[in-house]
């Protein structure tokens, strides 16, 4: 024990020691941590909808007698666990992306591992981008097949790669995450069209913080681009924009069938409630409308808030990168103390020197709420 005694030790005196935070309740934009109320500016519930009374009672009245109202599926999908309502939503996801078929899982982090580590051989290379989700760098690791991971958005550097070992491997796919989780910065899915087709590559965009966010349907950039086609693999989790649960990876017909048939975090997993199946569908179906509202309010929020503090992201995301961990730490107890919700990220999910608050910006937050958070940094930081 003592080795996990020294390294625990290790985590504290470098900031970076995790513990699960004491919250109390959630509701509309704000949160109760022990006994204090904040503005929650940590949370992914980005269109404001997972503590939305209204929607809740709205979908309880309407479907508590619906025979697949549930709160287990007791079975994995290919055993008894399967049912109408989760065929119904990925045939919705298929359609809104314009793909053939997708399959549910049940997170967003076992979706990308799976993928990642089911679909490649040791024939196969994968090129993923540096800064791409931890489940993605997971499912690198768990994969047979040979990777490289390219620099954060740096298109010459993968071209650099495929260039030089793209013809030693029988298949190849390029990695990307749309909006980056920790700098909100945006992809160059263009670029990563051009270099796809050029080097007769695979391409897979996790669209996990754009789903909801951007595109008039909700998909995120590149339906917005309107490159879904060229996309061959798509992800997207439900818990974040859409309040629910779970991930769907959308493609064609062979690679979701090979993925219902050889990944073993799908196959051998107890299948999503089909409550939260409903819910996801009863939002997609019934308020789309109402989802687009606060799609709309939250570009808004960001793009008044990139202007007076202009940082790499062009999303909802907004890095505060302070580099050191325990200064980063402090600010973000003050931040709390103020009435602001902002926890540190530290190393190891972020590099050494680049620890920050990452300020979560969603639908029901005010402009002038964001700004006056802002204010109390920098004269916390010039203090």
């Amino acid at each position: 024990m003592q080795n996990y005694i020294t390294e625990l030790n290790k985590l504290k005196e470098n900031a970076s020691f995790r513990s699960i935070k004491n919250i109390d309740e959630k509701f509309s934009k704000y949160i109760l941590s022990e006994n204090k109320k904040m503005l929650n500016f940590s949370s992914n519930d980005y269109l404001n909808i997972s503590t939305n009374r209204d929607l809740i009672s709205e979908f309880c009245e309407k479907y508590k007698n619906h025979p697949e109202f549930l709160f287990s599926s007791a079975s994995a999908r290919l055993l008894t666990g399967n049912s109408s309502c989760y065929r119904a939503l990925e045939e919705k996801f298929a359609t809104l992306f314009n793909k053939e078929r997708a399959l549910l899982f049940n997170t967003g982090y076992q979706c990308n591992q799976s993928i990642v580590s089911t679909l490649f051989t040791k024939s196969d290379c994968i090129f993923s981008d540096k800064l791409n989700h931890a489940s993605i760098v997971s499912g690198l690791k768990l994969s047979p097949a040979t990777h490289f991971r390219y620099k954060h958005n740096d298109y010459d550097a993968l071209e650099r790669l495929l260039i030089t070992h793209r013809n030693k491997f029988q298949n190849a796919i390029i990695i990307s995450e749309s909006v980056f989780s920790m700098d909100g910065d945006i992809a160059d899915i263009k670029k990563l069209v051009e270099l796809k087709k050029k080097y007769n590559c695979l391409l897979m965009i996790d669209e996990a913080h754009a789903f909801g966010v951007f595109g008039d349907n909700l998909t995120g950039v590149s339906r917005e681009l309107n490159l879904s086609c060229d996309v061959d693999i798509f992800t997207v989790t439900l818990g974040k924009s859409l309040a629910s649960c779970g991930a769907v990876a959308i493609s064609n017909n062979i690679i979701i069938d090979y993925l219902i048939n050889k990944a073993s975090g799908f196959i051998f997993s107890t299948a999503l409630p089909s409550v939260n199946i409903l819910w996801s569908k009863f939002l997609l179906d019934e308020k789309f409308d109402f989802l687009l509202k606060q799609k709309e309010k939250l570009n808004d929020l960001f793009k008044r808030v990139h202007k007076i503090y202009p940082t790499v992201s062009s999303s909802q995301i907004i890095p505060v990168v302070l580099g050191d961990a325990e200064k980063t730490k402090s600010m973000a107890q003050y931040l709390q103390s103020e009435g602001f919700y902002v926890l540190p990220i530290n190393p190891p999910t972020v590099p050494v020197g680049t620890s920050r608050l990452r300020l979560s910006l969603t639908s029901d937050i005010q402009f002038e709420e964001i700004r006056e958070l802002l204010e109390k940094v920098n004269c916390n930081i010039s203090g």
